[in-house]
């Protein structure tokens, strides 16, 4: 197995070296071009991790948590995956770790472990992915990107209760 990326780079080089391409050049250009990528999308990931961190730290995710439970259990969403709902289109670490605190509360066959489960393969992260993908491509003005990719994220949510509820009839 730890010869998969050894065999696949020879290919690479092998390849390059028939087409007589400047293999090491062209490599030397990529790096370039990621590390200015890197540069680019830097200063938005970091404020996104640190705004992140900081509500955490704070506890306002459980504040909100604490306000959006009665009203998720009335509509029939398990009370116990709401903070990973919330987090989960700024974390996917995050979210992972509240997966997890899931299971070991509630059980991984539980309702609310299964509709977990669900939504976590099921969503994005959406402010993560938004600012790595519009961030390396320079765009500004991200207009209805991030309203409907939170639409999706809700609607993963509803479908994810759904499904765990057709599937298993809880």
């Amino acid at each position: 197995m730890k010869l998969v990326p050894v065999i696949l780079a020879a290919v690479v080089v092998v390849f390059g070296l028939i087409k007589r391409a400047p293999v090491f050049e062209l490599f030397a250009e990529g790096v370039r071009e990621g590390a200015k990528t890197v540069v680019q999308i830097a200063p938005t990931v970091m404020g996104l991790v640190f705004a992140v961190s900081l509500l955490r730290s704070s506890g306002a995710v459980d504040k909100i948590c604490e306000l959006i439970s009665p009203a998720a259990k009335a509509l029939g969403f398990p009370a116990e995956i709401v903070p990973m709902a919330l987090l989960r289109p700024f974390s996917g670490s995050g979210a992972t770790a509240l997966l997890v605190q899931v299971f070991e509360e509630n059980g991984a066959d539980s309702f609310a472990g299964r509709v977990a489960s669900v939504l976590a393969g099921s969503s994005e992260t959406t402010f993560y992915a938004t600012a790595m993908y519009f961030g390396s491509a320079g765009v500004k003005r991200i207009r209805h990107t991030l309203a409907a990719a939170l639409a999706a994220d809700f609607t993963a949510l509803v479908m994810s209760i759904v499904t765990v509820r057709l599937f298993f009839g809880a």
